[in-house]
Parts: C-alpha cells; sequence; structure tokens
C-alpha cells in the first residue's frame, strides 16, 4: 500500500511517518525555545531583586551553559541505551521543574540551582538531533534540522514579549507560564511522539554502550576522523558566533552610538535573516551544493562577516554585512549535524550528537569572555578579527572533507 505524500512545500518531500514526528519535532523546539525566552531576559532583574552583584549575575547566567554542556553527552549516552524519547520526557519534565522553582525563587542560590536544573533539561539537544537522523531520509535530513533550528529561532523571538507581559501579574508568573508551556510539550510528546531508535532483531548482539569521556577525548586526540573534523567545525562556528552577538551591543554604541532604544531593529534584523535561511534557503542550497558544499559556504560568509563588521564605515552599511553571519551560521550547523549524523555508527549517534553539543557549549561559554575581554582591551574590532581568525583555522577541515564522507552504508528507520 502506498504512503500518500505530506502536504506542502519541503514538508511534501517527506514520507507520512517522517511529517508527523518532523512535525512533532518542530513544535517541540519551538514551544521549549518559547519557554527558554520568556525567562531568560528577565533574570538579571530576578537575580537584582534578590540583592545579586554583577559577578553573582554573571554566575547564575552562565550556570545554564555550563549544566548543558556537562549534561549533553550523558544525555547523549542515556538515548542510546534507553532510546530517544525517554531521554527527551525526562529532559522536558527537567525544565518545567526548574521554572517553578525560578517563579518562587527566595534567594539568589535558589535561582542558581533553577538554572543547574534547566540547562541539565536543555542538554536534550543533541538527542533531538540524533531523532533526525534515526528517523528522516539522509537526503533530507540537513533541512529537517534547519526548519527545527528556524522554529528555535521564532521562538527567541517570540517568548520575551510573553514574558514581559506575564510579568505584569505577578514575579512568579513568568516562571509559571514557562512550566505551563512544558507541561504542554511534555504532553505533545508523550501522545504523538514515537521511539525513534530501531528495536533489536532477534538474535542480534545487544549495541554496545558507548563511554562519554572516551567519545570526547577522541575529538581531541583525533582531529582527523570525519565525526572529529564536523565537531570542531560546529563548535567553532558556535564561538564566531557567540562572539559577535557578546560584543553586538557594545560594539554598535561605541561604533555607531546605537542605544538601548535602538538596539532591538538590529536583533530582531539579524533574527529574521536566519529564519528565512534556514526555514526557506537552506533546502535548495543543500540540493545545489550537498552538505560539504554548504558548509564550505556557510564558513566563507561567516569569516567574511566577521572581517568586515569592524571596517563598516556607515551604521546603514552594516545592514548589508549582517546577513552574513546568520547566513554562514544557518549553512554550517544543520549541515553539519545531519553529515555528522551520516558519519556516525547509529548504535551511538546520541553520544556523538551530544558530544558536539558539549564542544558548542563550551564555545558559548569560552566566547563571550573572551570577546568582552578583547574589547575591552584591545578596542571594539578585536573580538571579529580573532573570532574570525578560529573560524577560518579551523574552518580549513570542512575543506578536506573527503567526498565521500556523504555516502556511508547507513540505518534509517
Amino acid at each position: 500500500m502506498t504512503e500518500s505524500p505530506a502536504p506542502g512545500g519541503f514538508l511534501a518531500g517527506l514520507r507520512n511517518p517522517e511529517f508527523k514526528k518532523l512535525s512533532v519535532l518542530i513544535g517541540t523546539a519551538l514551544i521549549d525555545m518559547i519557554g527558554f525566552a520568556i525567562i531568560f531576559p528577565l533574570l538579571p532583574y530576578y537575580a537584582l531583586d534578590l540583592g545579586a552583584s554583577p559577578f553573582e549575575i554573571g554566575l547564575v547566567t552562565a550556570a545554564f551553559s555550563v549544566a548543558q554542556l556537562a549534561a549533553s553527552p550523558i544525555w547523549g549516552r542515556v538515548s542510546d541505551h534507553r532510546g530517544r524519547r525517554p531521554a527527551l520526557l525526562v529532559g522536558l519534565a527537567a525544565s518545567g521543574m526548574a521554572y517553578v522553582v525560578f517563579g518562587f525563587a527566595t534567594s539568589i542560590w535558589v535561582l542558581l540551582l533553577s538554572r543547574l536544573i534547566q540547562g541539565a533539561g536543555g542538554g536534550t539537544t543533541g538527542v533531538l538531533h540524533a531523532y533526525v537522523g534515526d528517523a528522516i531520509e539522509p537526503a533530507r535530513r540537513a533541512q529537517a534540522l534547519g526548519w527545527i533550528s528556524a522554529a528555535t529561532g521564532l521562538g527567541v523571538s517570540i517568548g520575551p514579549s510573553i514574558g514581559s507581559f506575564a510579568f505584569k501579574f505577578g514575579p512568579a508568573v513568568p516562571g509559571l507560564v514557562a512550566a505551563g508551556l512544558c507541561l504542554v510539550n511534555l504532553f505533545f510528546t508523550w501522545r504523538w511522539l514515537p521511539e525513534s531508535r530501531r528495536p533489536l532483531a532477534a538474535g542480534e548482539p545487544p549495541r554496545p554502550r558507548p563511554k562519554v569521556a572516551k567519545a570526547v577525548i577522541s575529538v581531541v586526540t583525533h582531529p582527523r576522523q570525519p565525526v572529529s573534523r564536523l565537531t570542531w567545525i560546529y563548535g567553532a562556528g558556535m564561538l564566531g558566533f557567540s562572539a559577535m552577538t557578546a560584543v553586538f551591543a557594545l560594539f554598535l554604541n561605541d561604533v555607531f552610538g546605537i542605544g538601548a532604544g535602538k538596539i532591538g531593529v538590529y536583533f530582531t534584523y539579524v533574527g529574521l535573516l536566519s529564519f528565512v535561511m534556514r526555514a526557506i534557503l537552506l533546502g535548495p542550497v543543500i540540493k545545489r551544493l550537498g552538505e560539504n558544499g554548504a558548509i564550505r559556504l556557510g564558513t566563507i560568509a561567516l569569516v567574511l562577516g566577521l572581517l568586515l563588521y569592524p571596517v563598516v564605515p556607515a551604521a546603514w552599511v552594516l545592514w548589508f554585512v549582517m546577513p552574513l553571519i546568520p547566513i554562514g551560521t544557518a549553512l554550517i550547523f544543520p549541515a553539519t549535524t545531519a553529515l555528522m549524523s551520516k558519519v556516525s555508527d547509529p548504535a551511538t549517534l546520541g553520544t556523538t550528537m551530544g558530544v558536539a553539543q558539549t564542544f558548542a557549549g563550551s564555545a558559548r561559554v569560552v566566547a563571550p569572555l573572551l570577546a568582552t575581554s578583547l574589547f575591552q582591551r584591545y578596542g571594539p574590532g578585536a573580538p571579529f578579527y580573532v573570532a574570525a581568525l578560529i573560524v577560518a583555522g579551523v574552518g580549513v577541515l570542512a575543506f578536506r572533507l573527503p567526498a565521500g564522507i556523504t555516502r556511508p552504508a547507513e540505518h534509517v528507520s
């Protein structure tokens, strides 16, 4: 019996089971990021009300990323052994608990605890990527990941407005709203997202239990291996993007005198560019150039964007330079993740994706510290030049990926 095609655009190319799974994953990513974005802009104000110092605010802010990068490979290993679905469900439940704790926090240490729990729950990003690797045909994985990434970007745009509105009804309300969204997400995932990992056939030997520490060390000690190369490319891209965002407001204020009253439109512009690139343009680029070509083009765009920022002569010219960085990241991240799913052992795919998220999380922690330090000591252009140098240095790996990397034997459930 022939399956009827799924409706609409890129989704029309998906088989019905793929369409249903991807729809739930997109919805899950969107709602999850709305919940995150409800809380994040309010965090400094809550911390100030609890008497936090600037250092303590920084500590609370960074706690999420630290917990996330520590938890990511562990979640990946759990998903390889127990399944993707249970890991996603537990992660969502942990995030919901964290939001409730956030809403009723009465001390800075309780606020810190909420961020640690939230970061641990948010460490399932790699599991989500592994689910796509299990469930979506190889030719469509990059664009599927692009759609999920676009959904998270949309969530970032929607969440802050919801948080500001909810705060008018009391300081606990934004946390409770975010927790409610997690509960909705938990129900949708439990009800409509099936397990993606293929069950063992009769007589098939048990799958190996990957060792997280060994997987992390392997990326460092064997950088020429395909998975290691892709992990380094992913991490370097994240470092370049995070360095730019960390000093973006400082750069605009220092160079062009753009203050808080006008900065929002610039962030909105970058967010819209990223959404359009990932939701609409990524698919045609992948179809034309393949994942390898998309990674290379994205690396060039990201490096070029970082190099051009400091030499822009006027604010209006910046509007023509700003697209380069969201274009670069929109190509690098989904294409790298999709290619990683192709060259990884399906039995350890969750661990592989978790390790990649650990390197990306490390970049998100290091990049703001590095960028702001360079900005303060050497001027507004220094963070962009150093980030461009790092991305270009690691990006050389993208031009040395063997052509056959896209065509290994693999299993798709």
